[in-house]
């Protein structure tokens, strides 16, 4: 499928809606990122309130599983003054066969402002924000393998905050790669940003064999992709989406890539260590290093708070 990367923005160059980090100018990641720095010390009031959705209807519409990240929206919406709408997908119309475009046309003549958008199939929020009044505005929260703008946007304001600028910064990505929309969206807005090096890390049986193209150094030994680095990103196994074996196990995965505190020693001394989560403990991580010092996984779901708010604001306040 191609996606039309400028269908995230207006005439005017503005965020209408957010798709994916692929495409996105420099100035519209900084603006979100920028816009999220305001917004975390919403998290410290007494009354965790900011009134600038104020009468605006947020539709969450997931129709993949999902806590962290439904709830982290969920509470940016609420945090804006938002109407929130969490659609049960197992009992909505969706199930009974009717089809994502009625399903749209349907709630949006209950006058919805904002869809908040997870599918298992790469290209449906493209294909929502393609058939939408020019009022409303979609946000990809993740769709089959392809993007999660928001976590890379999370992950990039995380980034941010801990090492400040991005032009001397090495990150290893390191993992289940082939299966991870987090990393494509990772190594979009990295490159983006004008990050020195992007480095892939994980077996040939879990990194695409294209993937170099997109301007990032493979890397099939844990040793060498996190050697010297400032930034390391674990990615979850996705049992889920894997087909055959493509693993011996997940003991033999954290024998050779599984972070722990004596691997970890590879990396700069001052590295942080991420995760998107679900954790899976003993598997891609150790759990002395998920609870240790270098490990700034729980701030990110803090800021990811701060980022879905930002990226709502924005979006409900630029026009077609």
């Amino acid at each position: 499928m191609l996606y039309k990367r400028n269908l995230q923005l207006n005439k005017h160059g503005e965020l209408i809606h957010l798709l994916s980090t692929e495409g996105l100018p420099r100035g519209i990641i900084t603006q979100v990122l920028d816009t999220a720095s305001n917004f975390v010390s919403v998290s410290d009031r007494e009354v965790k309130k900011v009134p600038l959705l104020r009468g605006k209807s947020v539709f969450n519409l997931f129709f993949e599983n999902s806590t962290r990240t439904r709830t982290t929206f969920d509470i940016a919406a609420k945090r804006l003054s938002a109407d929130v709408i969490n659609l049960d997908i197992a009992k909505s119309s969706a199930s009974k066969g009717e089809s994502l475009l009625d399903t749209i046309a349907n709630l949006s003549a209950m006058a919805a402002d904002i869809f908040v958008v997870r599918h298992g199939a790469s290209g449906a929020p493209y294909l929502i924000a393609q058939h939408v009044a020019a009022h409303v505005h979609v946000i990809n929260a993740g769709d089959g393998r392809h993007a999660h703008p928001t976590q890379g946007l999370l992950d990039m304001y995380t980034i941010r905050h801990f090492k400040r600028d991005f032009a001397n910064l090495t990150v290893a990505i390191v993992g289940d790669v082939l299966h991870s929309r987090v990393a494509r969206s990772d190594i979009h807005a990295l490159t983006t940003l004008g990050c020195a090096e992007v480095r892939v890390v994980g077996p040939k049986t879990l990194v695409p064999a294209d993937i170099a193209q997109m301007g990032v150094r493979v890397c099939h030994t844990l040793e060498e992709g996190i050697r010297g680095c400032d930034v390391i990103i674990m990615l979850r196994l996705q049992n889920e989406r894997m087909s055959g074996a493509l693993l011996p196990s997940s003991q033999e995965f954290f024998k050779s890539f599984g972070l722990t505190p004596e691997k970890l020693h590879w990396a700069k001394p001052d590295a942080i260590v991420m995760h998107p989560g679900p954790i899976n403990r003993g598997v891609e991580i150790d759990s002395a290093v998920v609870d240790g010092q270098q490990s700034v996984i729980l701030p990110q779901v803090t800021f990811g708070i701060a980022v879905r708010m930002a990226v709502m604001s924005i979006v409900a306040g630029n026009g077609s």
